[in-house]
């Protein structure tokens, strides 16, 4: 039978977990024509020697690593080695059940580009975690969330567990720091059609974790290196230009109203706001979003701006008294830090509701 799927599986240290994992593989996997692919950073433990004399149905194969490390890097060389057209990448913990493969496999059949094993779709989970390890997750994806666009349409783009379609993968593209291959390949990889398949995340019975702060820092750095190569740290810079040229505009029509047309203060500030509410939205409309789907009418773009920009007032005001008033803060530091959270406010409301 021509090859179907290559199972790529990092590994270090995982010397307990090779023969149950294989195990599993050739159980979940029995009937369809694949191979396994260890790719394995020098581990000190002898798994390099236990997965060579591993006995399976299904191809076992084996790439040693002496002047690498890190679980994104040790997935592009498994691409690199793999044979197969369809790719699921792994861990070798158990952590990921191999029983989730055959539905991924089967998302593939009907069409996706990219199939992710999710703890958050529904009937997901993750079995024995503790609150600060479900909160320190949920984070992590509302930051990539609120910093990356293109991966909104997936409830766990931190996933490590997914299958994808080699030809609709730009493989040259991936250029992942630390353990979050995922985001790496939704981001730049090129993969239009996404689909999950609930899983739940298991205990890790043999073995030592290898989650630790190090791996979030990394995960810090990798998020802000695919906000800058996706485009999207120079559009968020775009929207701050153009919130700064609201100022000068709302400065501008306030002395004009007060000082020439002599209307009242109270009303030549609020006609002042709207004014440089509306010049924001055709400079963001035109120069901002101007590559992305224009959603609704017109009118509506600017109404769902509006409201936004509102809101993120309030939320300046209330941040200014509350510094001020409760937490007795400079007045002008308590005010940069408002500006800092409405803008930050405004423009994630605003990519995903004003421009999708």
């Amino acid at each position: 039978m021509p090859l179907e799927l290559s199972v790529i599986i990092p590994t270090y240290n995982e010397r307990d977990n090779i023969i149950p994992l294989v195990q599993r593989i050739d159980r979940a996997l029995q009937g369809h024509a694949c191979e396994i692919v260890f790719v394995d950073d020098n581990s000190r433990d002898g798994t390099a020697d236990m997965i060579r004399n591993m006995s399976s149905p299904h191809p076992v194969r084996l790439l040693v690593r002496t002047d690498k490390r890190g679980l994104g890097s040790a997935v592009v060389d498994g691409i690199g080695l793999a044979g197969a057209p369809v790719i699921a990448v792994m861990d070798a913990d158990l952590q990921h059940p191999p029983e989730t493969l055959p539905g991924l496999l089967k998302a593939m059949r009907e069409g996706a580009d990219i199939a992710v094993a999710s703890r958050y779709a529904k009937g997901g989970g993750c079995e024995g975690w503790s609150l600060l390890r479900r909160v320190i997750s949920k984070g992590a994806i509302v930051l990539a969330h609120m910093l990356l666009p293109s991966v909104r349409k997936v409830h766990d783009p931190m996933s490590g567990y997914f299958m994808f379609r080699r030809d609709s993968i730009d493989v040259a593209k991936l250029k992942p720091t630390g353990f979050k291959i995922l985001l790496e390949t939704l981001v730049v990889g090129g993969a239009k059609q996404a689909a999950e398949v609930p899983y739940i995340f298991q205990t890790r019975t043999r073995g030592e974790s290898k989650l630790s702060s190090r791996q979030q820092i990394d995960y810090l750095k990798h998020l802000l290196s695919l906000f800058y190569r996706s485009g999207e740290l120079w559009r968020f810079l775009k929207f701050c230009l153009v919130g700064l040229s609201g100022v000068g505009v709302n400065l501008g029509i306030l002395w004009l109203l007060v000082e020439k047309a002599g209307l009242f203060k109270v009303l030549s500030s609020a006609i002042a706001i709207e004014v440089s509410i509306i010049t924001n939205f055709l400079l963001n409309n035109y120069f901002t979003f101007g590559d992305k789907r224009q959603s609704g009418s017109f009118l509506l773009r600017l109404g769902k701006f509006n409201i936004i920009s509102l809101a993120g007032a309030g939320i300046n005001l209330g941040l200014f008294w509350f510094f001020t008033s409760v937490l007795d803060v400079y007045y002008i530091l308590a005010q940069v830090f408002g500006i800092i959270i409405a803008t930050l406010w405004n423009y994630f409301l605003n990519t995903i509701w004003t421009w999708r």
